[in-house]
């Protein structure tokens, strides 16, 4: 499985949404209303499945799925 099909994967089931709903270039904030609590939760979340510590600076980083998924992957390429 990709890394972009991990993300939504486990966003789809934190945040309770379809599947449909999560484009890779969708505002997750403003489109599907995604709160800072929610937001904290899918850090912790993607930071223990994919291995990798998220600080403050990645995290505001974190838009879209293209965005998180850009991250993730400058954390795993190092």
């Amino acid at each position: 499985m990709d890394t972009k099909a991990k993300i939504k994967e486990i966003l789809i089931n934190l945040l309770k949404v379809k599947p449909e709903e999560l484009k890779d270039d969708v505002s997750l904030q403003d489109s599907i209303g995604v709160d800072s609590t929610e937001m904290v939760e899918a850090v912790i979340a993607l930071g223990k499945v994919f291995g990798i510590s998220l600080g403050a600076k990645e995290v505001t980083k974190f838009s879209t799925i293209n965005d998180i998924d850009k991250v993730i992957q400058s954390k795993i390429a190092k």
